[in-house]
C-alpha cells in the first residue's frame, strides 16, 4: 500500500488521536484564559454558535466515513460467499465430465479451495507469504482449466462438460472479485479530513472553555473517548485483514468440510 495511514497500527492511530485531543483542548484552553478579560458576551455567543456548527460537521463525517467503511465490510463478506458458492458449484458439476476426469477435477478444486482459505488468513502486511499462496492459487486455476480443456475435447456436449466450464470461469471471476475488494477501503484523505475536523473541535472546546473561565468537564473527555472508539470501528473495519473485526470465512470453511467428506484422501 502507498498511502501513510492504512499501514499503521489502527491502535497506535487512536491512542495519538485521542492525545492529540487533550493537548489541542489544553493549548487552546490557556490561549482562552488569556484573552478572557477582551472576550465580549457576543464573542461567547459567536464561539458557541461556532462549537454548534463544527460538531454537525464532524458528525457528518464521521456518519460518511462509517458508512463507506461498513459498505467495503459487506462487500468483502459478499464477496467470500460468492467464492465458496462458485467453487462449490464447480465441484458439483465436476459429476457431469467423463468418469476418466472427475476425480482429478474435484481434487484440484479442493486444493484450490484450501489454499484460498490459506489466503483469506494472512495477513496483508505479509506480502510475500501472501504472494507465494497466490502463485500457487493462479497455477492450481491454470491446472484446473486445461483439465476442463481437455475433457471439452473429449466430450464437447455443452449440457455436461460446457456446465463444468461455465462453473469454472465463475471461480475465475470470483477470485478475481474477492482479491479486489482487499484493496477498496476509505479514501485516505476523507479519513485526514475527519481527523484535522476533530483536532479542529477540541481546538474550539479547548478556546471556548478558556474564555468562559472553566477547564473543560469530565464529559467533554468522555465524548472525546466514545469519538476516538468510533474512528478507532471505522479504521477497523476498513481493514480486512488486521485489527479486532475480520472477515468470517465460515462459508468457505463449510465448503471445505463439505468436500473432504466426499473426497477422501
Amino acid at each position: 500500500m502507498n498511502e501513510i495511514m492504512y499501514d499503521q497500527s489502527s491502535v497506535m492511530i487512536a491512542v495519538l488521536l485521542f492525545a492529540a485531543l487533550i493537548v489541542a483542548t489544553e493549548v487552546t484552553f490557556h490561549l482562552g484564559r488569556r484573552s478572557i478579560k477582551k472576550t465580549t458576551e457576543a464573542k461567547k455567543s459567536q464561539i458557541s454558535a461556532i462549537q454548534g456548527s463544527i460538531l454537525g460537521v464532524l458528525a457528518l463525517l464521521l456518519g460518511f466515513t462509517f458508512s463507506l467503511s461498513l459498505q467495503r465490510y459487506d462487500s468483502r463478506s459478499e464477496a467470500v460467499v460468492s467464492e465458496a458458492n462458485a467453487i462449490g458449484t464447480a465441484a458439483l458439476r465436476a459429476d457431469l465430465l467423463p468418469p476418466a476426469y472427475r476425480s482429478d477435477a474435484k481434487q484440484k478444486l479442493q486444493d484450490y479451495l484450501d489454499l484460498r482459505i490459506q489466503a483469506g488468513a494472512i495477513s496483508l502486511e505479509h506480502q510475500d507469504e501472501r504472494k507465494a499462496v497466490v502463485v500457487q492459487s493462479n497455477r492450481l486455476l491454470d491446472e484446473i482449466w486445461r483439465l476442463a480443456a481437455e475433457a471439452a475435447s473429449v466430450d464437447a456436449n455443452p449440457v455436461t462438460t460446457g456446465l463444468f466450464i461455465q462453473a469454472v470461469n465463475d471461480v475465475i471471476d470470483s477470485y478475481g472479485s474477492r482479491d479486489a475488494e482487499l484493496n477498496r477501503h476509505v479514501p485516505e484523505t476523507a479519513l485526514f479530513l475527519l481527523l484535522i475536523t476533530l483536532v479542529m473541535t477540541a481546538s474550539l472546546v479547548g478556546y471556548g472553555s478558556g474564555v468562559s473561565g472553566h477547564r473543560a468537564s469530565l464529559a467533554t473527555h468522555v465524548l472525546y473517548f466514545l469519538i476516538v472508539l468510533m474512528v478507532f470501528l471505522i479504521i477497523d473495519l476498513d481493514r480486512p485483514r488486521r485489527g479486532l473485526i475480520e472477515v468470517s470465512q465460515q462459508s468457505m470453511v463449510d465448503l471445505q468440510v463439505s468436500l473432504r467428506q466426499s473426497i477422501p484422501r
